[in-house]
């Protein structure tokens, strides 16, 4: 589905369609990380976000809706009209008119644009209209689940809303957070309600960007990036990035090399690059800047000493030259045993089966540490999809394996997982009762099995046949330093 322009591969037609497709990821994708997950939103959650309290909407005497006010817009990607909300307008660049930037209701904050005056009119419940949901909505990915679910959550008690947020990606609403949390994440939609970069190329890719991100001074301001795919520097004009790919001495990540995967003929070499960042700072400031495009919640920019960060390459050319996939981050020393801050694969190598293979690398890592991985919270509403659906086919398999004759303690000690992620797994597929204060887990043989054959005809990893393999890790645990007598 990707198209050419000039010498690269534009991912801009393949974003679009994403956008239909993005329901997908219900459907165990567990490849749409990223958080962006970064995504994500470094666990960072990018989750359905109110966009202001919404007002009818009426136009004042220029015949301009004001922002919050709720009105009909037509979407970009498909022409439907849907609900949705005026976050800002301006005038058109030729002083010709106005255009609106919208956030369409039930419709994740990464779908918010700009649209033509000609596009928007005053809210009416006609026939025509969609919240996300109705034949279009199906074909797009919301951060709810639509008014069934909607009306199942008004039976749940608080802590079983909880749960069913949890199974359902759904994000808690900004008044169900603490007070403190209230209001940082208020003056974080403040901050961020508009997105100020709307696209970059990076090497043969075009990528329509998602949020807002901090890029510094006139950066913030352009349109348009052009990202070196070496050493991620950004630039606002694509001579400069011509000239400096002349020049440029990177042709990897930095850091060392720490895994190398030949997959075979016509496919490409897969590398982990292990960065500190207190090493190598402006590459991982650069990195997280871009993954901010990406990633609601991230809130990582600048301060990047404390983390160590984990960058997945392709190479075609046997080794000579490595591009950036996706990448995941965590800290030096995390006082909860997160063995994941930040995850995010770039747009342009979504859905391929690089997300549950940036997801092993972590919990390898952990596994080698000896500590029980679960990543930083809150995931994004992709991570979240994509981090269960890894969950449930990893139980699964041990499951089967095992014929079920194993406890939720005895899963996780053999994988590595925390208790509550296995449960929340095994919740999503209805295989476990509570009972008498523990949990049991209640599945067969054939149950699983049949459960496996599922993952295998509707997942992206099984399709890609994409396997990470502990074996070509070449990496053990720092050892801690002596303790002197």
């Amino acid at each position: 589905m990707s198209q050419r322009r000039g010498h690269f591969t534009t991912t801009r037609a393949i974003d679009r369609v994403s956008r239909r497709a993005m329901n997908d990821a219900e459907k165990r994708d567990d490849d749409d990380v990223n958080d962006r997950a970064n995504a994500g939103k470094d666990g960072e959650g990018e989750g359905e976000e109110d966009a202001g309290e919404a007002r009818d909407a009426v136009a004042n005497d220029d015949g301009i809706f004001e922002s919050g006010h709720e009105i009909t817009a037509k979407s970009s990607w498909d022409g439907v009209k849907r609900r949705a909300i005026v976050i800002e307008h301006r005038a058109k660049t030729d002083g010709d008119g106005v255009e609106y930037y919208v956030h369409y209701s039930e419709l994740n904050k990464r779908l918010d644009e700009w649209i033509d005056e000609g596009d928007a009119e005053a809210f009416a419940e006609l026939d025509g209209v969609v919240l996300g949901g109705g034949e279009s909505g199906k074909d797009l990915a919301s951060s709810a689940n639509g008014s069934a679910n909607a009306l199942e959550m008004k039976t749940l008690t608080r802590n079983s809303k909880r749960r069913f947020n949890e199974i359902h990606n759904v994000d808690a609403p900004v008044e169900d957070l603490p007070p403190i949390d209230q209001m940082f994440e208020r003056e974080h939609e403040e901050k961020t309600k508009v997105k100020n970069v709307h696209s970059i190329e990076l090497g043969r890719h075009e990528m329509d960007t998602w949020y807002y991100s901090p890029y510094p001074d006139d950066f913030g301001k352009c349109s348009k990036l052009y990202v070196c795919r070496f050493c991620l520097k950004y630039m606002r004009k694509q001579k400069t990035c011509v000239r400096h790919r002349e020049t440029c001495s990177f042709k990897n990540p930095p850091g060392k090399r720490i895994y190398r995967h030949e997959q075979g003929p016509g496919e490409p070499i897969l590398g982990f690059w292990e960065i500190d960042g207190k090493h190598f700072k402006t590459y991982c400031q650069n990195l997280c800047l871009l993954a901010k495009l990406f990633l609601d919640h991230k809130t990582l920019y600048f301060d990047v000493e404390p983390f160590l960060f984990y960058i997945l390459t392709e190479s075609y050319d046997g080794d000579k030259t490595h591009d950036i996939v996706g990448y995941f981050s965590k800290e030096k020393s995390s006082y909860d045993d997160y063995n994941l801050a930040c995850i995010l694969t770039l747009p342009a190598y979504q859905r391929k089966g690089y997300g549950s293979f940036l997801i092993s690398m972590s919990y390898e890592l952990s596994r080698r540490e000896g500590i029980l991985g679960t990543p930083e919270r809150p995931l994004s509403d992709l991570g979240q999809v994509s981090y269960r659906s890894y969950w449930s086919r990893v139980v699964l398999d041990a499951l089967h394996k095992n014929r079920g004759n194993l406890s939720v303690k005895d899963l996780s000690q053999m994988l590595m997982f925390r208790e509550d992620d296995i449960v929340s797994a095994l919740q999503s597929l209805n295989l476990i009762k509570y009972w008498k204060g523990q949990h049991i887990i209640a599945a067969s043989p054939k149950i699983v099995e049949e459960h496996l054959k599922s993952f295998q005809n509707n997942s992206i990893t099984a399709r890609s046949r994409l396997e990470f393999n502990p074996e070509l890790l070449t990496w053990q645990p720092p050892q801690p330093p002596a303790v002197k007598k």
